[in-house]
């Protein structure tokens, strides 16, 4: 018993430098996306995907939340990865009816208050607009990537993931109201200790955006 407990305590050090070196091998890419005239753009998506990779699936479990507040869908842009299950909860004092007819996921969530409704798993790849049949003025967007290494840009226009292997990546960004309306791509590579940093302009179209909710739009108790 003596020498199985030496052992182990001996081969402790060995399993925390290995577990080092797997985090320590590891780089970042920091994405700044702006519009034509370097404005920072807000709520744009970036991915980034290892070469030669097929869509990968979120692990089991895997949630994220699009909150209903003021009359607003909270965030603007959700990112998820596929399989991802989706919480839809109500933190207004009236019910709201959540859809989308988007090819890439087909549901609608009837009237319903508080957090008493079922999530919704998204499964496919493709952009998800939402919208809600009381209320007209609120409009967001569920982005499904393939890919387990994604951020939304923030309000300085940067886009930061972490954790990334060493090797080829492409990067991808997309926004709603991209004038092209696909993803701008590009190719990287990423070292085990370094940060790639990239700019990307993106042209943007006159689209549809989130309005603040005015007297038009009808509330429901």
């Amino acid at each position: 018993m003596r020498t199985g407990k030496v052992f182990f305590w001996r081969a402790l050090p060995a399993i925390w430098t290995l577990a080092f070196t797997a985090v320590a091998q590891a780089g970042s890419l920091n994405a700044h996306v702006t519009t034509p005239d370097g404005e920072p753009l807000l709520a744009a998506v970036v991915t980034a995907t290892p070469a030669g990779q097929t869509s990968i699936p979120a692990k089991a479990g895997t949630k994220a939340v699009m909150i209903q507040e003021g009359k607003q869908f909270v965030p603007f842009v959700l990112p998820v990865q596929i399989g991802t299950t989706v919480e839809f909860p109500n933190h207004d004092p009236f019910r709201h009816q959540v859809y989308s007819f988007s090819p890439a996921k087909t549901f609608e969530l009837k009237l319903y208050g508080g957090s008493a409704v079922s999530p919704v798993v998204f499964d496919k790849e493709g952009i998800v607009p939402l919208g809600c049949n009381i209320h007209d003025n609120m409009l967001a967007y569920v982005y499904v990537v393939g890919t387990p290494y994604f951020s939304a840009t923030n309000d300085t226009g940067e886009g930061k993931i972490g954790q990334l292997p060493p090797g080829s990546y492409t990067v991808k960004v997309w926004h709603p109201n991209q004038k092209a309306g696909q993803p701008d791509t590009r190719t990287i590579d990423v070292t085990a200790t370094g940060t790639a940093d990239i700019t990307i302009p993106v042209e943007l179209k006159r689209g549809r955006t989130q309005r603040k909710p005015g007297a038009v739009d009808e509330t429901y108790n």
